[in-house]
C-alpha cells in the first residue's frame, strides 16, 4: 500500500453559541454529569458508595495487579527506546527549527510542580519511614523492621514508586500529545494521540469516549493528590497555631477540610483564570525556590552523610532490582495472614496503587507537559521529563526521608516521627530538630512548609482545571468561558471534600484506582500509535512525502 501524508485534520464538533460556545457538548456535559453523580453519591450515600467502590477495588486489585505493573514497565521501555532510537530522538515536538517557549528553569519548575511536587512534602518523609517499618523483605523475614539492615530495602521501594515508572506515565502521554498536536497540527486533546490507529473515526463517538475517560481520570487523579495535600495542609495550620482544624492524631476535621479547600481552590481558580504563562509559571518558580531552600536545610542540617549514602547506594540498589521489580507480581493464596497473602496485599497497597495514581494523573500532567514542551526534541523531553525529575525525587527521599530514619535509628527521636500521621511527619521532624534551638525558628520553618505546600497544591489544582477545559474545548488552549473554569474548580473541591468527609483518603484512593483502569488501556494504545507514527514518518521522509502540518497541502489525501 502506497504511503500517504499523515492525518493533519481531525474536526471535533463544538457549540457555536451559548453557554458552551467553543466546547464539545458530548465531552463536557457527560463529564460533568459523571463527576456530579460521583459527588452526590459520595456525600448523600457514603456507606453505599464506600461498599460499592471497595468491592470494585478488590476486584481490580485481584485481577489487574499484573496489568498495572507490566503496563508501567512498557511505558519505561518505550520512553527510553524512543530517546535512544535515532529516528525518534532527534524529532522536534513542533515544526522543524522551532524553539521552546519556556526557559529550562521555568519548564522544569512547572513540570515538577504539576507532576509530583506536592507529593514530596508528604511522601519524601513518610514513605521511606513506612518501608523502614514494613516491606516485602520484612514480610519474608529477610530484613528486620526498624533496624539498620532494612534501610537499603526501604529505599529500593521508595525509589521504585517515585522513579522512572512514575515519570514514564507522564512522558508517554506528553510525548504522544505534543507529537500529534504540534507536528501534525491536530487538536491538543487525548483522542489525537490515537489517530494512527483509528484515523478520522476519532471525530465521533469513539473520540468522545476517550476524552471523557481522560477527564474523569484527571479529576480523580488530582483529587487523590489534593486529598493527601489537604490533610497535610491542615496539619501544618495546626502546627503554626491555628486550632480547631485537626484532631489529636493530626487528622483533619470536617471544618479543617472545608477551610483548606476554600483557601486552596479559591487561589487555584484565580491562578487558572490568569493562564499558564502568568499565574502557573510564577507559582511554579516560587515553589521551586522554596523547595530548594527546604531541601538545602535537610542536606546541610539533617542527616547529611546518611542521606548521601541513601542517595547513591539507593540508586544502585534500585537499578539492580528494577528489572525484577518491573515484572514481579505477588500471587495471593487466599489464606488471610499467610506470607503469600501479605505480599499480594502489600503490593496492592503500594506499587499497584501508585501505578494507578500516576496513570490517572497522566492525562492532566501529560497534556500540561505537551503544552509547555513545544519546540523540544523527543530525546530532550525524555531526559527532562523522566530522568531529571526522577533524580530530584531521589534527592528528596534520600535527605528528607533519610533524616527521619536517622533520627529514629540513631538520633533519639523515640517514635516522635514514626507516630505522627503521614501528613504531619515532616512537621514533627522539623519541630524535633529545631525546637531545642529556637521555638521561633521551628514555627518559621512550619510556616515556610505550609506556604510551599499551598503553592504546590494550587499549581496542581489550577493546572488540572485548565487541562480539563482544554480537553472539553476540543484542544483549544486559549482562555475561554470563565464559568467553566469556576465549575471545574468547584467540582474538584467537592470531589475531594465529599470523599474525604465520607470515607477519608481511602475513598479517594479507591475511586482513583477504578478510574485509572480504562485510561491505562488508552495509554497502551498511545504507545503503539506513537511508535507506528514515527516509523512511518521515517519511511515518508525517505520517500519525500511531507510529515509536518505546515508542509502538508490541504488537498492531499491522508492516511
Amino acid at each position: 500500500m502506497a504511503l500517504k501524508p499523515p492525518l493533519s485534520d481531525l474536526p471535533i464538533n463544538t457549540a457555536d453559541s451559548g453557554f458552551y460556545r467553543g466546547f464539545s457538548l458530548n465531552v463536557t456535559i457527560i463529564s460533568k454529569i459523571i463527576i456530579s453523580v460521583l459527588v452526590v453519591w459520595a456525600i448523600v450515600w457514603p456507606e453505599w458508595a464506600g461498599e460499592v467502590l471497595g468491592a470494585w477495588n478488590q476486584v481490580i486489585l485481584r485481577n489487574f495487579a499484573a496489568w498495572y505493573i507490566w503496563t508501567v514497565t512498557l511505558f519505561v521501555v518505550v520512553c527510553l527506546g524512543l530517546a535512544l532510537w535515532p529516528t525518534a530522538g532527534r524529532l522536534n515536538l513542533g515544526q522543524d527549527g522551532e524553539k521552546p517557549e519556556f526557559s529550562n528553569f521555568s519548564w522544569f519548575s512547572m513540570m515538577f510542580g504539576a507532576g509530583i511536587g506536592v507529593g514530596m512534602l508528604t511522601w519524601a518523609v513518610a514513605e521511606p519511614v513506612a518501608h523502614f517499618q514494613n516491606n516485602p523483605s520484612v514480610i519474608q523475614g529477610v530484613t528486620t523492621a526498624l533496624e539498620a539492615d532494612n534501610v537499603r530495602t526501604a529505599y529500593v521501594w521508595s525509589f521504585l514508586h517515585w522513579g522512572l515508572g512514575a515519570w514514564a506515565c507522564y512522558a508517554i502521554a506528553g510525548l504522544a500529545l505534543a507529537f500529534f498536536s504540534y507536528r501534525r497540527g491536530l487538536p491538543l486533546t487525548i483522542r489525537s494521540s490515537l489517530t494512527p490507529l483509528f484515523g478520522k473515526s476519532l471525530s465521533g463517538v469513539l473520540g468522545h469516549i476517550i476524552d471523557i475517560v481522560a477527564v474523569v481520570a484527571t479529576i480523580l487523579g488530582v483529587a487523590q493528590t489534593l486529598g493527601f495535600g489537604v490533610e497535610q495542609f491542615v496539619a501544618g495550620l495546626s502546627r503554626i497555631g491555628i486550632s480547631g482544624l485537626a484532631l489529636e492524631d493530626g487528622s483533619a476535621t470536617s471544618l479543617g477540610i472545608v477551610v483548606a479547600l476554600l483557601v486552596i481552590m479559591g487561589a487555584s481558580t484565580l491562578s487558572a483564570l490568569s493562564g499558564v504563562g502568568k499565574g502557573i509559571k510564577w507559582l511554579s518558580n516560587i515553589n521551586m525556590v522554596l523547595s530548594i531552600v527546604l531541601l538545602g536545610f535537610f542536606i546541610l542540617f539533617g542527616a547529611t552523610f546518611f542521606g548521601a549514602t541513601a542517595f547513591f547506594v539507593g540508586i544502585f540498589d534500585y537499578l539492580v532490582a528494577l528489572p525484577w521489580l518491573s515484572i514481579n507480581v505477588y500471587a495471593s493464596d487466599g489464606v488471610e495472614g499467610s506470607e503469600a497473602f501479605k505480599l499480594a496485599q502489600w503490593q496492592g497497597w503500594w506499587p499497584v496503587f501508585y501505578w494507578a495514581w500516576w496513570i490517572a494523573f497522566a492525562p492532566f500532567v501529560g497534556l500540561f507537559l505537551a503544552r509547555i514542551s513545544r519546540g523540544r526534541t523527543i530525546r530532550e523531553f525524555v531526559l527532562g521529563a523522566m530522568i531529571v525529575p526522577s533524580l530530584m525525587c531521589f534527592v528528596w527521599f534520600a535527605w528528607a526521608g533519610g533524616t527521619a530514619i536517622d533520627l529514629e535509628l540513631n538520633g533519639g527521636a523515640d517514635g516522635v516521627i514514626l507516630g505522627a500521621a503521614n501528613g504531619d511527619k515532616i512537621f514533627a521532624m522539623t519541630a524535633y530538630m529545631l525546637e531545642p534551638i529556637s521555638q521561633v525558628l521551628s514555627w518559621a520553618m512550619a510556616v515556610m512548609i505550609v506556604v510551599l505546600l499551598m503553592t504546590f497544591l494550587v499549581t496542581s489544582a489550577d493546572s488540572a482545571v485548565l487541562i480539563v477545559n482544554t480537553i472539553n474545548a476540543a484542544g483549544d488552549e486559549g482562555p475561554k468561558a470563565r464559568p467553566h473554569i469556576l465549575f471545574w474548580g468547584a467540582a474538584l473541591a467537592l470531589v475531594v471534600g465529599g470523599l474525604l468527609i465520607s470515607g477519608g483518603t481511602g475513598a479517594i484512593q479507591t475511586a482513583m484506582v477504578i478510574g485509572a483502569l480504562p485510561f491505562s488501556i488508552v495509554m497502551v494504545l498511545m504507545c503503539i500509535a506513537l511508535i507506528k507514527a514515527i516509523y512511518n514518518d521515517g519511511r515518508r521522509e525517505a520517500a519525500g512525502i511531507p510529515t509536518l502540518s505546515d508542509d502538508i497541502p490541504d488537498a492531499m489525501p491522508a492516511e
